[in-house]
């Protein structure tokens, strides 16, 4: 209730009011995924090569950024080298 109260707080702050009902049911569902507000690291590091994430859709690699608590602005091409710099071993490349 408090992390609901702190976001609705924030984001009136920052000029995005939440008074789409939409936008308030999408972050109770978060709220209820993780109830203790905290970033939850996943368990598994991503196993894939470079061909995969070369061959990646957009919003793949939104999504696995996302997982791992990274956000990345750019173009497709842009996001995806900085998924393999951020998962790929160095010898990988």
């Amino acid at each position: 209730m408090a992390l609901r109260w702190l976001l609705h707080c924030a984001c009136n702050v920052l000029g995005y009011p939440m008074n789409n009902r939409e936008e308030v049911k999408k972050w109770k569902q978060i709220e209820e995924y993780n109830p203790n507000g905290g970033f939850q690291m996943p368990l598994h590091y991503p196993r894939y090569t470079k061909h995969d994430y070369e061959s990646m859709e957009e919003w793949k690699v939104d999504l696995l950024l996302k997982q791992y608590g990274l956000s990345y602005k750019g173009t497709l091409h842009e996001k995806r080298a900085f998924a393999m710099g951020a998962f790929l071993w160095p010898h990988q490349y």
